[in-house]
């Protein structure tokens, strides 16, 4: 039992981490309609800005300010100067826009600061962690905190204050939302901000968990999963989500994969959504499912 415990526990802490990165999806989905491919690219370059610069042995917390500078830089200009150009435009259009976004980013970062493996250190320990019967390590148990109490800070930041309020009305009926004063061009520079605000930690948490390098912006394909269980519209439905597939993960991997002859890591959160898109395809916190309720 205490072994199952340790497997689900484990998982849900790294759902937490999915959860952070899909929340950085749901925001820009909320206030703009656009899938934004390219967030995997802007973890990527947020973390190998970061080790850069504290490998140039730039102080811990002056290149945790100039990365999130240049990040909440990157994500407005993103937004002015790419995406804005195309609003009103079709969906795949858009879609299109954030894939070659991706690229670009991906590409200037490595072209810049180099693309080989680098270890992020963020002083965190690896140590077992008994928690009664089962025992955690202390770095995921630590980077859950982290990124729980980020998703937590976001979700009151967006569904209690004025400017959640505004993106709620947006996402509804932009003409709408409009009509009675509200700057959507605020409101868009202001998200995309947040978004590589989240970009940042996430990076620094998994590129402390994984090294710094390409297969970071894998991390976007994660998410896909949980968005489509959480629904694209809902930091709830993110969270949830992203709690959903790290246990359900971790859970198939050791009491299904041996009974499958292999690994079913790689595969198992996806038909997982498949079967949630079969039967809730607007995702369990979807806009249409909570308009059936």
């Amino acid at each position: 039992m205490s072994f199952f415990l340790e497997t689900l526990a484990g998982g849900l802490l790294a759902g937490v981490m999915y959860a952070l990165v899909a929340i950085g999806f749901v925001l820009i989905y909320k206030a703009s309609g656009v899938f934004n491919f390219a967030q995997g690219a802007m973890v990527l370059c947020a973390a190998l800005t970061f080790v850069t610069l504290t490998e140039r042995d730039v102080p811990f917390w002056l290149a945790g300010l100039i990365t999130l500078a240049i990040m909440v830089t990157l994500a407005v200009a993103v937004e002015r100067i790419v995406l804005r150009p195309l609003v009103n435009r079709s969906q795949i259009t858009l879609f299109m826009a954030t894939l070659g976004l991706s690229y670009v980013i991906e590409g200037g970062s490595q072209f810049v600061m180099g693309a080989s493996v680098h270890e992020l250190d963020l002083g965190l320990s690896d140590l077992p962690v008994a928690i009664g019967p089962i025992q955690l390590s202390s770095f995921d148990l630590v980077a859950a905190l982290t990124a729980g109490a980020l998703v937590l800070a976001l979700w009151l930041f967006f569904e209690r204050t004025r400017i959640g309020v505004s993106l709620r009305a947006v996402a509804d009926d932009p003409q709408a939302a409009l009509s009675i004063g509200i700057r959507l061009p605020v409101l868009w520079a202001t998200v995309w901000a947040v978004a590589g605000f989240v970009a940042l930690v996430a990076g620094l948490l998994w590129g402390a968990r994984q090294g710094v390098q390409f297969s970071l912006t894998f991390v976007v394909l994660k998410a896909l999963p949980v968005l489509i269980i959480g629904g694209f519209t809902s930091i709830t439905g993110a969270i949830v989500g992203g709690l959903i597939v790290g246990a359900a993960d971790a859970l198939a991997e050791i009491y299904l994969g041996p009974l499958l002859g292999g690994s079913v890591s790689t595969w198992f959160a996806y038909a997982l959504a498949v079967a949630f898109l079969l039967v809730r395809p607007a995702g369990l916190f979807g806009e249409r499912a909570i308009e059936r309720v």
